[in-house]
């Protein structure tokens, strides 16, 4: 089991995404001056003048003048060493020392931020790669570059790039490490189906620490997986997960809301909802999903309560979720008239009445359905024929 003292089998951490999440943060909380400080340490650490020029622009900071021509500076002088290395390496050395030459030119390029500058920096230090693993590596450092920049397009070209190269051969390693780069920007995409499948057989494998730590790894995947799978899944992968559970006494909280809603606590399971949902705000790839994936969660614990009975009171719905009769008769009233929860509320008896779809019933409405949608553009088809 992958523990904290393995994070040296990660990959270099370039571009820095901790960076990226500050950055997040200070958008929501501007007045956050630990983070401000933080961020702007480590830029000034690298000199990296075109991340300090994107943070300025994002954040809507005045720009330090003189700082960013220190910097600017720097980074120029840094670069033509660097070119001169690879005339050198070129000229003078071999192939395997070009490609180390070309490699730290593009790994500088995308720590001081500068992504147009490193994507065709990797292109062309991949030109001059040989071996599958060393071009895989490429691919994951543009995958980093396109999650640190939220870029989709970068994005998904390397992932299919490296599914292409897997293709090819490619080592258990690298396999089990696309799986955490495609399950997190699957996540971040709200593909949390694909997300937790991925995640979850990447669980006892986990060397990704160039994205995040295990622990937050876990945590991703327990958040996922109690939405995306259902309860005998949820029960055998997760419940059941030894892995998991060893990580979840570091964290309490969302070993509550995940046994919560197992044990049907629901109380309980809402006052942690509300959490998780305080975390999403302030995470980067959950921020512009976080509504959804707490709507989500109310209809699945709503379901699983109603699924239990034929009828209920509100009353009692009510007490079991720890609200008013009122919030519930709102919610049940949402979630009903939007299909989403099959019941009824009979509102002079106070009674949540469910009524199970019936799958053949369902079958056939969609028949009836689709047919006079088909019916009623043959009819718009003939009468454009006729004229």
């Amino acid at each position: 089991m992958p523990i904290e003292d393995m994070e040296e089998e990660g990959l270099a951490k370039l571009p820095d995404l901790n960076i990226a999440q500050w950055i997040f943060t200070l958008k929501s909380n501007p007045s956050d001056t630990a983070t401000k400080t933080k961020l702007m340490d480590v830029v000034k650490e690298l000199q990296a003048a075109p991340l300090y020029e994107l943070v300025c622009k994002d954040l809507k900071w005045s720009v330090d003048s003189k700082l960013m021509t220190s910097m600017k500076s720097s980074n120029k002088e840094t670069l033509t060493k660097m070119d001169e290395a690879i005339v050198d390496a070129d000229d003078n050395l071999g192939e395997s020392e070009l490609r180390e030459a070309l490699l730290k030119k593009s790994e500088y390029l995308a720590t001081i931020g500068d992504k147009d500058g490193a994507v065709e920096a990797v292109r062309k230090t991949a030109d001059k790669t040989v071996g599958l693993g060393n071009r895989m590596d490429l691919v994951f450092l543009n995958i980093r570059i396109g999650l640190f920049f939220t870029d989709h397009a970068i994005i998904k070209a390397n992932i299919a790039k490296a599914h292409q190269m897997l293709e090819e051969g490619g080592d258990w390693d690298r396999r089990n490490r696309l799986k955490v780069y495609e399950g997190l920007y699957a996540m971040s995409v709200r593909d949390f189906t694909l997300s937790a499948k991925l995640f979850l057989d990447a669980i006892s494998t986990f060397t990704s620490y160039e994205l995040m730590d295990y622990v937050q790894f876990v945590q991703y995947t327990v958040w996922i997986s109690i939405l995306a799978l259902d309860r005998s899944d949820l029960h055998k992968d997760v419940i059941k997960g030894s892995e998991i559970l060893e990580v979840l006494y570091q964290c309490p909280d969302v070993k509550k809301y995940l046994f919560s809603l197992y044990n049907c606590q629901y109380s309980e399971f809402f006052q942690q909802l509300g959490k998780v949902e305080q975390i999403f705000k302030t995470d980067r790839y959950m921020a512009p999903h976080y509504a959804f994936y707490v709507r989500e969660m109310k209809i699945k614990a709503y379901a699983q309560l109603l699924e239990s009975y034929r009828s209920l009171t509100l009353g009692y719905m009510a007490d079991a979720f720890g609200v008013t009769e009122e919030y519930m008769d709102t919610e049940l009233c949402r979630f009903i008239a939007s299909g989403r929860l099959h019941a009824k509320i009979d509102k002079v008896g106070g009674i949540v009445v469910t009524n199970r779809p019936d799958s053949k019933n369902g079958q056939y409405q969609t028949c009836i359905k689709q047919g006079d949608i088909l019916l009623n553009r043959v009819q718009k088809l003939s009468r454009v024929i006729n004229i």
